[in-house]
């Protein structure tokens, strides 16, 4: 490995920008060498902003260029499994945007892959763990009983559907219970409270989610993605010692972007300096792979009224 990691950026959209910018910018330790996305104009608009970068057509050919050092992968989660299995046969660092994959099978065969090749490669992108309030949460609490999140969008496109307000974004409230209560989830189950009429039609918005925790803790969760009044993210954690929250940014900001920018930065700054040390230290395959298998317990729950449904992750 060079004296500086040289990462290449698989997805150039929001999310995949916005790390090219935190690599090329704001990052020590680390280069920008190479990006790649089926939009070519935007990957060579992407490139053009720094010097040296390369456009690499196809993402399996960044993840084999012998200038790469390791990938940030922001593609569409359906890309991830063949990008991240292309990873692990070059013996390259990679962090994954969530979700891992869009199925606990595929994210499972990731997780079988990576035991198979007997070292972790694999960061998934749960950047709330590194946001500074949520860090906080992690200690003077005792042992956590019960977490209220909330999470809220100022608005979702029209294909927001009611199954991806699940998949996509209470996703992040299923990582952070895991993270938070050290345990993972027995049951969840999904409630629609009577929709917003300024939701698309036929989108169940907000949704209502209760997780039971393998170990008795309950957390409590909504998420509403068409709220109209910005980006708005809180979360208390009771403990047996006393209770703290992460409050809301005010003004509310109109995206995640700019709410947890810090986050990403300290996420893909902790990436980098892992790699270069040659180990894993964010979350694993195995959170991945959890967090998808929630979400699609949540989702069996929706088409089932609410009522809870057990979580079964193979070990």
């Amino acid at each position: 490995m060079s004296e500086l990691l040289r990462v290449g950026v698989v997805g150039v959209g929001v999310m995949g920008a916005d790390h090219a910018a935190r690599l090329a910018n704001r990052i020590s330790g680390a280069s920008l060498v190479a990006v790649s996305d089926p939009d070519g104009a935007r990957a060579e608009a992407v490139a053009s902003s720094y010097p040296g970068v390369q456009v690499i057509d196809s993402p399996l050919a960044l993840v084999a260029a012998d200038f790469v050092d390791a990938v940030l992968i922001a593609s569409p989660g359906a890309a991830h499994e063949e990008q991240v299995l292309a990873c692990l046969a070059a013996g390259k660092y990679v962090l994954c945007e969530k979700p891992l994959t869009v199925s606990s099978e595929s994210a499972l065969r990731l997780v079988t892959a990576e035991r198979a090749g007997g070292r972790p490669l694999v960061q998934v992108g749960f950047m709330r763990r590194y946001d500074p309030a949520y860090t906080r949460l992690k200690s003077g609490l005792g042992r956590v009983l019960v977490l209220h999140n909330i999470h809220r969008n100022k608005t979702a496109p029209g294909s927001f559907g009611t199954e991806m307000i699940v998949r996509d974004s209470l996703v992040h409230e299923v990582d952070v219970s895991r993270w938070l209560f050290d345990d993972e989830i027995a049951t969840i189950s999904v409630l629609t409270p009577a929709p917003s009429a300024l939701a698309p039609p036929g989108v169940s918005d907000p949704l209502v989610a209760i997780f039971r925790m393998t170990g008795g803790g309950i957390a409590t969760n909504e998420v509403f993605v068409n709220s109209q009044l910005g980006y708005e993210v809180r979360c208390e954690a009771v403990g047996e010692q006393g209770s703290r929250f992460v409050d809301a940014a005010l003004p509310l900001p109109d995206n995640f972007l700019s709410r947890f920018e810090a986050a990403y930065d300290l996420e893909v700054q902790s990436w980098v300096d892992a790699c270069r040390r040659g180990e894993v230290t964010g979350p694993t395959t195995w959170d991945g792979y959890a967090a998808t298998a929630v979400c699609e317990a949540g989702v069996r729950s929706l088409h089932d009224g609410g009522s809870p449904v057990a979580v079964a992750l193979v070990r």
